[in-house]
């Protein structure tokens, strides 16, 4: 294991970020703990990670998927977290849900253990409130699929100093991407760019300007963009945009007012790759 990362990381939540996340570390050698809100749950979130284990094992990693898998412990336990260098929070995008787990997580860590948020729209500042210990969180926005990814955003805010940011970036390094620091802002640099596309791209198909595909196509070829903004957004889960684009909204005005189409996809279960159906079927 490379010695600049964490021994130890404990991660809030099992779905496809926190899977994700976990599988970035186990296959750099760490020790990972996932809990989840049920037995059940944490047994789905490690199945997640087994399958994403043996997918980068088939696409060519040099690893045994029981040995890395040996390093991954599932738990409803938040007390499991005890003696994690590092846990990440990767719960839904809900405020309230976040305010209220975070300072159970610092509960649990050591002193010197360090607390993230893989928020992507929610202002750090806003979620270290309630913490005792806000000089040791920050943001650790990961993204979709993360075992594709080769970016993760780093958010600073007030308190974090500059030695925390650059022990994260040396983590993301070490972890094989790309960090960039960005300061506490709704949105940060990464969602409020790509959230501003993706609501414009949706009007414009609600307008018939375009179809999804030539929308799609029009960055694709004419911008270079690896993916249009239509189908990252099934990517992301339309339910997920939704809920940045209102955020966004709350914090930084009526120019990420959500779609109606946005809006009455997500009301009839439309939201992606997951659910079978979005702006394309899958």
């Amino acid at each position: 294991m490379t010695s600049v990362l964490p021994a130890r990381v404990g991660i809030a939540g099992g779905g496809r970020m926190g899977a994700g996340i976990a599988h970035a570390f186990l296959i750099s050698g760490c020790k990972v703990v996932i809990v989840e809100r049920t037995i059940p749950a944490a047994r789905a979130a490690r199945d997640r990670v087994a399958r994403t284990v043996a997918a980068s094992i088939e696409r060519g990693l040099t690893a045994d998927a029981a040995d890395v898998m040996s390093s991954l412990h599932a738990t409803a336990e938040l007390a499991d977290l005890a003696g994690a260098d590092l846990a990440i929070e990767a719960v839904p995008e809900d405020r309230d849900l976040k305010l209220a787990l975070l300072p159970q997580l610092e509960a649990h860590l050591d002193p010197d253990g360090v607390l993230a948020s893989n928020t992507s729209s929610i202002p750090i500042g806003t979620l270290a409130r309630p913490l005792q210990r806000p000089e040791q969180f920050l943001g650790l926005h990961f993204f979709n699929p993360v075992p594709a990814s080769t970016l993760v955003e780093i958010v600073t805010h007030g308190v974090a100093p500059a030695e925390l940011i650059q022990r994260a970036k040396a983590w993301v390094r070490a972890l094989g991407k790309h960090a960039i620091a960005v300061a506490d802002s709704p949105g940060f640099a990464s969602s409020r760019l790509g959230v501003a596309l993706a609501l414009e791209a949706i009007r414009m198909l609600e307008e018939g300007v375009a179809s999804a595909a030539d929308i799609d196509t029009a960055m694709e070829q004419g911008y270079r963009h690896p993916m249009g903004p239509l189908k990252t957004t099934d990517i992301v889960g339309l339910d997920v945009r939704l809920g940045i684009a209102k955020q966004l909204e709350r914090e930084l005005g009526a120019r990420f007012s959500p779609p109606s189409l946005l809006r009455e996809m997500v009301a009839r279960g439309e939201v992606g790759r997951k659910s079978g159906n979005g702006f394309y079927n899958y």
